[in-house]
């Protein structure tokens, strides 16, 4: 996270965001955009329309989701994983070349929780916590994504943020009882 010099609450999605949207059309292959986010090591991206507009997210939990609707239909089978103390289940594994042919747009989150590059950092937090989301897409005036604000970004802030102390704090460590 680039060091900033604004107090943490006034900090915002344009403060916090990634600048290098990964961004994923709405008519790609589904395998292709699981090929792109396992590529670039992303968990969601952006889903846009044929004129850039965000229209959807894809996403780690949109995996599942099919992963576990293929699986009450397929037999059990056998999952290993190299990590070692690693709990895996097999409904969580998703093999790219066995998932459907379909378009993104069948398969996304419609409806993405979208914010401004001026949201407050309290507001992106109370957001991703009420949608039960771990990124928000940062769009311009014509609903274009221009960023991603993801759950580590916000906890990079809170972790790298100066330590303040507060009047109140240090009269009640002081005060006598």
């Amino acid at each position: 996270m680039p060091t900033i010099n604004k107090s943490f609450l006034s900090l915002t999605a344009g403060d916090l965001m990634s600048e290098q949207v990964i961004v994923l059309t709405q008519e790609m292959p589904l395998q292709e955009a699981a090929r792109r986010l396992l590529e670039n090591q992303i968990g969601g991206a952006p889903v846009v329309d044929g004129w850039g507009k965000c229209v959807g997210v894809l996403s780690a939990a949109d995996f599942v989701r099919l992963a576990g609707q293929s699986h009450a239909a397929a037999p059990a089978r056998s999952v290993s994983c190299s990590q070692p103390h690693s709990v895996l289940a097999d409904w969580q594994v998703v093999e790219v070349e066995q998932l459907p042919a379909g378009a993104v747009r069948h398969y996304m989150t419609a409806d993405p929780v979208t914010v401004q590059a001026d949201i407050p950092i309290r507001s992106l937090a109370r957001q991703m916590i009420d949608a039960h989301i771990h990124r928000l897409i940062v769009v311009d005036a014509g609903e274009r994504p221009v960023g991603v604000v993801s759950s580590s970004d916000i906890l990079s802030a809170v972790a790298y943020a100066p330590e303040v102390k507060s009047q109140q704090s240090e009269n009640c460590l002081t005060s006598d009882f």
